[in-house]
């Protein structure tokens, strides 16, 4: 019994060096195979240099994939693919979030216009006080120009004197103010445009969500 014990370990530690020994062979005859941009194949123990850039497969002794190395037509369309992935899966979170918040905001759409109604007045007040500012501002405008008229070299009298320097600061300041306050209206108007689509949009949404018509 103790020799039959003694040749079945002999026989388990002979099965498993061979093991070992033939995954490390396995592991040394792998070898590279790619097919060129002309579609020709090439093989090689190492990359080959016309596999650089092109997809390529690792093979081993029996001639069976392991594992691809991408190409780079193959890595840019999985970035592409991934990238795509990713955008549709931020705006399905992003419209999941937007639901949860509307049912969880609000519970009738008159919820909503109320919202709507204040933040539009906000904005309609701030409107109109810029308006109020432009039109100081180009009433003292015009004020300036009448004085500036007196001068060199806006004025045809030969001895009218030059523009004083703080006039000349002044009308430029006044223009510039003038700019900023417009750019401030238009940015306004497009705000409210805005405000109004959106909370077009989260009326029509609640609406579905409430199986409202």
């Amino acid at each position: 019994m103790r020799g039959i014990r003694i040749i079945a370990t002999t026989i388990v530690l002979v099965g498993t060096a061979y093991a070992a020994t033939a995954a490390e062979r396995s592991s040394r005859e792998a070898f590279f195979r790619c097919k060129d941009r002309n579609g020709q194949t090439h093989y090689g123990d190492s990359m080959p240099a016309e596999c650089a850039g092109m997809d390529t497969e690792v093979l081993n002794d029996h001639g069976m994939q392991v594992r691809l190395i991408e190409g780079e037509a193959t890595r840019l369309k999985r970035l592409e693919r991934e990238a795509a992935e990713g955008k549709v899966r931020k705006e399905r979170e992003t419209r999941d979030l937007r639901d949860r918040t509307l049912i969880e905001t609000y519970l009738t759409v008159e919820d909503i216009e109320r919202l709507r109604d204040q933040r539009l007045e906000m904005l309609s007040a701030q409107y109109r006080l810029t308006e109020q500012n432009i039109t100081g501002l180009r009433e003292r405008q015009q004020r300036i120009q009448a004085s500036i008229a007196r001068f060199k070299p806006y004025s045809d009298k030969p001895n009218a004197p030059p523009l004083p320097e703080h006039l000349a600061a002044e009308m430029v300041n006044l223009v510039n103010g003038l700019r900023v306050y417009e750019q401030s209206l238009d940015a306004n108007r497009r705000e409210q445009t805005q405000l109004q689509e959106s909370f077009a949009s989260d009326i029509k949404r609640f609406k579905e969500l409430k199986g409202i018509r």
